[in-house]
């Protein structure tokens, strides 16, 4: 039911369809994915109940079925039997789009493996409605999903991201918040940054800064309530020149092995370790010239 207007849904194709929901105002949601949900012969979803008030909501009169992380081993065999009996399998996450941040890839990596035709059915996405929202720039950007919960582990994994060429996006739990936003300030350097927050709710909340004074925000006020995403700014254009870097190789290679000064070279300047681990190479053959 679309307003007042019931709709047939055509049969399905035997497949596994990947069917992305509302991450929160229930419009948000294609006349194809409701298309889908109610001509499926089976609806898996992260939580049955989560999935019925939306199935409510357009009048789809579907019993879904719970296929989420704790039950994976169990479900997925059942689900992939059901689809290579000639049935089709819709699946849901409980907000956005499935396989981001939840179980839903073992899923299609195993309909691959069985030769199951996968079919997705695009719509909203918490990752994408905050970037586009953030200002930040959106030619390159990358999901690193949520960081770690201990802050040892949260370090060294933003360490890693530090020198990827786009924006980063990352989802993070409320409480934990200001400590992630001063732990990314203190290992990203203050990068401008955007908090997506309570996307497509009534208490939607874009909020712009760097990511020092957003740590700020969020540690001298209340928690903040709901789903957040984090977007913070690609790392400033390299101005290192040649020498710049040939200085570097020279220097740490008298304190280092070559390869170690190549790798460290790489972690200080966000280039890749074997074209430095090369030009050291080069550089100390030439020195023996």
């Amino acid at each position: 039911m679309v307003g007042q207007t019931e709709i047939a849904a055509r049969p399905l194709d035997p497949a596994l369809y990947l069917v992305a929901t509302p991450i929160g105002n229930l419009g948000d949601i294609t006349l194809r994915a409701l298309e889908t949900l109610a001509g499926a012969d089976h609806v898996a979803c992260e939580d049955t109940r989560v999935t019925r008030v939306l199935l409510d909501r357009y009048g789809i009169r579907q019993r879904p079925t719970a296929y989420h992380e704790h039950n994976a081993a169990e479900a997925g065999p059942r689900l992939i039997e059901a689809l290579e009996s000639g049935r089709s399998v819709a699946l849901v996450s409980d907000a956005g789009t499935p396989l981001v941040s939840d179980p839903g890839f073992r899923l299609v990596e195993q309909a691959q493996a069985h030769g199951i035709r996968v079919v997705p059915i695009p719509g909203a996405s918490a990752v994408l409605a905050a970037l586009t929202a953030s200002g930040l720039p959106s030619d390159a950007f990358f999901f690193a999903g949520f960081p770690p919960v201990k802050d040892g582990q949260k370090r060294s994994r933003l360490e890693e991201l530090k020198a990827v060429p786009g924006t980063l996006i990352l989802f993070e739990s409320p409480r934990r918040l200001a400590d992630t936003l001063a732990a990314m300030a203190d290992v990203l350097g203050d990068r401008g940054a955007a908090i997506g927050r309570e996307l497509t709710k009534a208490f939607e909340e874009i909020r712009t800064g760097t990511l020092a004074e957003l740590a700020a925000h969020y540690a001298a006020a209340d928690t903040p309530k709901g789903e957040v995403v984090i977007c913070v700014a690609p790392p400033a254009a390299r101005t290192e020149t040649v020498e710049d870097i040939d200085k570097l190789l020279v220097s740490l290679a008298r304190e280092m092995p070559a390869s170690k000064a190549a790798a460290e070279a790489a972690r200080m300047t966000g280039r890749q370790k074997p074209v430095l681990y090369r030009r050291l190479l080069e550089l100390k053959e030439g020195a023996g010239d």
